[in-house]
């Protein structure tokens, strides 16, 4: 084996060098797992855990069935939502219960949404199911101030309260144009004209929009579902079981299944 001629006159700087590459392989590992425990957190935050031996959702320990305490001296309170704080649509008597919670600025919730909605209308149409829409606030610092989160929440109780038949289409729609995080989020004329396009034209719709009427409801629901130990959303429970499965949740049509085996 050849060695430089400037290693033979100088065993020192031979060392040295070697003693520079051992640190530099040494950066690199450590680099390399601090990107893997990264990725690995990201990863667990949007779509909780799975289990990748399962291809049928997992039940969690416990039901999530958070007590919304409200004084309605400082803000309306929904008139048709669940003791849960929840929007429900669809038939109360189905077999299959779906309760799924999100914030409408959650990336990962529009994922869900945009794999799952055509499955979750389809099961509400048909009378399979009953869905139960914890819409919370936690995203605020992610719209420079818009406070969009809340805003949006708010305007989903509007919407829901004026017509739940057409609550479903409106929340396709606001995931659909969710704005960035870090942006500006919605005016209340954007959030009133999605309203308008899903149908919903009564003049009191968008007062109650401008008004915030069920802003202070949003937040302390967002404050009973925390409380209930939930970490992050989307979160879906089907018949009071949690679905851990990330196939179901963010995979086309991932529900369908559930759905139809919570049916039966």
């Amino acid at each position: 084996m050849s060695t430089k001629p400037g290693d033979r006159k100088n065993p020192l700087a031979k060392a040295a060098r070697a003693e520079r590459n051992r640190k530099i392989f040494i950066q690199v590992g450590v680099a390399a797992v601090l990107v893997g425990l990264v990725a690995a957190i990201g990863i667990g935050l949007a779509i909780r855990k799975h289990d990748d031996n399962k291809g049928t959702p997992a039940a969690s320990s416990a039901t999530f069935a958070p007590a919304v305490t409200h004084d309605p001296s400082t803000g309306a309170i929904p008139p048709n939502v669940t003791p849960g704080g929840a929007i429900r649509i669809g038939n109360p008597d189905a077999k299959a219960k779906i309760q799924i919670v999100a914030d409408l600025q959650c990336p990962a919730c529009k994922m869900f949404e945009g794999y799952n909605s055509d499955a979750l209308t389809k099961a509400v149409q048909n009378g399979s199911a009953t869905i139960d829409y914890n819409i919370i606030s936690f995203l605020d610092r992610a719209s420079n101030g818009n406070q969009y989160s809340t805003r949006a929440a708010n305007a989903a109780y509007v919407v829901a309260t004026a017509d739940p038949s057409k609550f479903q289409a409106w929340l396709g729609t606001m995931f659909g144009k969710q704005p960035p995080e870090n942006g500006n989020g919605m005016t209340d004329d954007q959030l009133i004209q999605i309203a308008a396009d899903a149908g919903y034209t009564d003049p009191q719709v968008a007062q109650d929009i401008r008004d915030g009427k069920y802003i202070q409801f949003v937040k302390d629901e967002t404050k009973a579902v925390f409380a209930t130990g939930l970490q992050s959303t989307p979160t879906v429970y089907v018949n009071g079981s949690q679905v851990q499965d990330a196939k179901t949740l963010m995979s086309p049509g991932g529900m369908t299944s559930a759905i139809e085996n919570a049916s039966k």
